[in-house]
């Protein structure tokens, strides 16, 4: 029986009081892989700012890996992005320090304290994505890809029902951006992560096919086709 992580329900999305998208209704299931595609400005990342609780929901109603969007207060956020793990186009690695502390960083952000565990799990998702010899490195002395790769690693983290991955990749070559799109089906498929991805790049949608979600004119097209954009 299908397992829902994300529904949404009559939601009206808003930023700064202006409406960005108007009576969204979507349901995206565990495991499901889905691709968030439009045209700049049509509110692709506001859709995925609804989810991580950056922005706060008014109308409608929603759920995200469990959490109730209406509910969300500040302090309850970072529970919320406890169950998630955000990829962004631009990486944002701290530069200061390597990729292990990068990663023990976030765990102690998000309430871990067991030094033998938190090697164990940053050890674990460095395997995950092909990066168990690259502990060590600066994030300077990595390419594009790699630290993409610390990205999405630091995004499986604590283990989510959901990835939320905006533009990841954006920023790199073909044969890098192939590299992630395998690395992002394989955990979906491998853990039962949902992931959902927003892009502009439709020549991985068009190789790697999945469920695609289009934001235009201030509505949200589910299972569209991207030929007409």
């Amino acid at each position: 029986m299908a397992e829902p992580i994300v529904e949404l329900q009559n939601v009206n999305i808003y930023q700064s009081g202006t409406l960005i998208l108007g009576n969204v209704n979507i349901v995206v299931n565990k495991a499901e892989f889905v691709y968030l595609v439009g045209k700049t400005g049509t509110g692709k990342s506001s859709l995925l700012k609804t989810m991580y609780g950056d922005l706060t929901m008014r109308e409608g109603e929603g759920t995200v890996a469990g959490f109730n969007l209406r509910e969300m207060t500040w302090k309850k956020v970072p529970y919320l992005r406890r169950n998630l793990g955000v990829v962004f186009q631009d990486f944002q690695l701290l530069t200061d320090r390597n990729v292990i502390d990068n990663l023990k960083f976030v765990l102690k952000a998000t309430g871990w304290k067991d030094e033998k565990l938190m090697t164990e799990k940053i050890n674990d998702v460095l395997d995950k994505v092909g990066l168990k010899s690259k502990g060590f490195k600066m994030p300077y002395e990595m390419s594009g890809g790699e630290q993409q790769r610390v990205d999405i690693a630091r995004a499986l983290l604590n283990s989510p029902k959901l990835i939320l991955a905006d533009e990841p990749t954006g920023n790199l070559d073909p044969e890098t951006s192939d590299e992630i799109m395998q690395l992002l089906f394989q955990i979906s498929k491998e853990y039962g992560t949902t992931v959902i991805m927003a892009t502009h790049d439709y020549r991985v949608v068009n190789k790697y096919p999945a469920r695609t979600i289009r934001t235009e004119k201030g509505r949200v097209f589910d299972n569209a086709t991207i030929s007409v954009l």
